[in-house]
């Protein structure tokens, strides 16, 4: 079969494979995810815009696509890079191949190049501006629209994937409760009251929301440029900050809207982006990762507790320490992998944030408790016991 596609780096490597899905030409950021399954869920990550995702494992699409696993209305990605593309898709729940799935949504992706290569290139020398096409192009062109790619410093990529508007979250949420409660033994969890969230859409996940309803919370979603005026008058009971893609260092708005909203003193859970944008709303700083953290293996530990969790993670900035600890936060937890930030929360408030996706989605499901503790400290404030 013809090499008809090519992956091209800024540095001027090229990769020829195979084309599927749309016939395309993109630029955008080589990435690199560890995540042995859950392509369709990377896919749809508003997190992923902007980016050419190379997956690690070698043979993706064996169980096809369906339309319930989305994390989004449709893929954010730029492109895909796979090893070898499933020639068969063989789950009941399967609707669509995975390349009919990147065909409808306009998608590119290659196929039968190196990805070990292509991963190992990223780790050693960072994460670099690609071309991908399904195109007649040649090595050069794909190399100099690499080049030409404005990159992801300094871009505001939350204003393209964000919500338009306010909305109440209404999507199924199936309860749950940490290992070793009452649902672990089949049971549901009793009645308890239902607080109301204004949850920050960065670029959320429907995950995200899901576990959130599931845990008690009645959610309502607002766009990221929503100035702290429109949240104190909707008047929530706590407050939860996204996931979402870019630099945080370039979200001016968010920053101010979230330090008004953290000197307003509402109970505060950031996620990913929202705990970077709660680093820089306190006056701490970010900084760009070499290759970034991607996938469902990352190990984080807990500093105060000496507890370990295996997180799933998908970001490319990370918070400074130093800067934290002198704006007044405290640093909770660390990934094991290389010693960054994972979590921090603040001394006089309360205010927490993780560097991962407690929803994972796909990934293991340790830090189910996140969602928990968040509810037992806006419940705390609710029945005057903070």
């Amino acid at each position: 079969m013809a090499l008809n596609a090519v992956l091209a780096l800024e540095d001027g490597s090229v990769f020829r494979g195979r084309a599927f899905g749309a016939t395309k030409t993109v630029t955008g950021e080589a990435v690199f995810n560890t995540s042995m399954t859950g392509y369709q869920e990377i896919l749809t990550d508003p997190s992923y815009f902007g980016q050419i995702v190379t997956m690690t494992f070698p043979e993706i699409g064996n169980y096809g696509v369906n339309e319930e696993d989305n994390e989004s209305a449709h893929p954010h990605c730029s492109g895909l890079v796979v090893r070898e593309l499933s020639p068969l898709v063989s789950n009941w729940r399967a609707t669509l191949s995975l390349d009919a799935y990147l065909k409808k949504y306009n998608l590119p992706g290659i196929e039968g190049v190196d990805t070990r290569s292509i991963t190992k290139k990223l780790r050693v020398h960072g994460v670099m501006k690609a071309c991908l096409s399904t195109e007649n192009i040649s090595d050069a062109e794909a190399v100099k629209r690499a080049r030409e790619w404005a990159g992801v410093v300094g871009a505001d990529f939350v204003c393209q994937v964000t919500s338009p508007k306010v909305y109440r979250f209404q999507g199924n949420a199936t309860p749950f409760t940490v290992p070793g409660t009452a649902l672990a033994k089949n049971t549901l969890p009793p009645p308890r009251p239902v607080y109301k969230i204004a949850a920050y859409d960065f670029g959320a996940k429907a995950s995200i929301f899901k576990k959130l309803s599931a845990c008690s919370f009645d959610v309502h979603v607002f766009p990221a440029s929503t100035p702290a005026a429109e949240i104190k008058q909707f008047n929530p009971d706590g407050i939860f900050l996204s996931n979402g893609p870019g630099d945080p260092a370039a979200l001016g708005y968010a920053h101010q809207a979230i330090a008004e909203l953290i000197a307003a003193d509402y109970p505060i859970f950031g996620i990913c982006l929202g705990h970077q944008v709660i680093t820089h709303a306190i006056g701490a700083e970010t900084y760009k990762l070499k290759f970034g953290h991607r996938g469902g293996n990352q190990p984080v530990k807990n500093i105060e507790t000496g507890v370990v969790n295996i997180t799933a993670q998908n970001h490319g900035f990370a918070a400074s320490a130093d800067t934290i600890e002198k704006a007044g936060g405290i640093v909770t937890e660390l990934n094991l992998n290389d010693n960054t930030v994972a979590g921090m929360r603040l001394k006089d408030k309360d205010v927490f944030s993780v560097q991962y996706h407690p929803e994972a989605g796909p990934g293991p499901n340790d830090a189910d408790s996140l969602f928990e503790a968040f509810y037992k400290l806006v419940d705390a404030r609710k029945q005057g016991k903070k």
